[in-house]
């Protein structure tokens, strides 16, 4: 992710450095969804946003059902810093908005990032459930419990 971008979100994230909600989260989510974005043809740019964008307006680790939305505005009043068009804004804002309780999304982006969140959320004791997924390849890992692959896919694209 861009320094600026990186910058920015920890100056103004109350959890930048949360080990549920923060960085190292976010970095998850960007990998989940690059990983799944192979097999679902997912615009990339825009999961990068999500990723860190999602959570980044969380005011506490616990019940914030607002936290999407506040993520989605904060990423419209910054876009001057997002390399976007407006058509991937609009995927990302609809994407922050909805990633806690989205149950159908139209938009193939859209639905990669709740996946690529959705797959993360054994951080907190969770076993990813195929019931909440939307792409093959998503469910596919939470039904075989098949994490390693995202861990693999980690370990090669830092070696790229």
């Amino acid at each position: 992710m861009d320094e600026r971008i990186l910058n920015l979100l920890q100056s103004s994230s109350k959890l930048f450095d949360s080990s549920i909600h923060g960085i190292h989260h976010w970095q998850a989510v960007e990998r989940n969804g690059h990983y799944l974005a192979q097999f679902t043809g997912a615009d990339t740019k825009v999961i990068s946003y999500f990723a860190y964008f999602h959570d980044c307006m969380r005011e506490n680790e616990f019940r914030d059902p607002q936290h999407g939305l506040r993520g989605a505005r904060f990423a419209e009043e910054n876009k001057a810093y997002l390399d976007l068009t407006e058509q991937q804004l609009k995927k990302l804002v609809l994407a922050c908005t909805g990633h806690t309780g989205g149950r159908s999304a139209a938009c193939v982006t859209v639905a990669t990032c709740w996946d690529a969140d959705r797959l993360d959320i054994g951080r907190v004791g969770i076993e990813p459930d195929s019931n909440y997924l939307f792409g093959e390849e998503a469910k596919r890992i939470a039904n075989y419990k098949d994490m390693e692959v995202l861990q693999m896919y980690k370990l090669e694209s830092r070696q790229s």
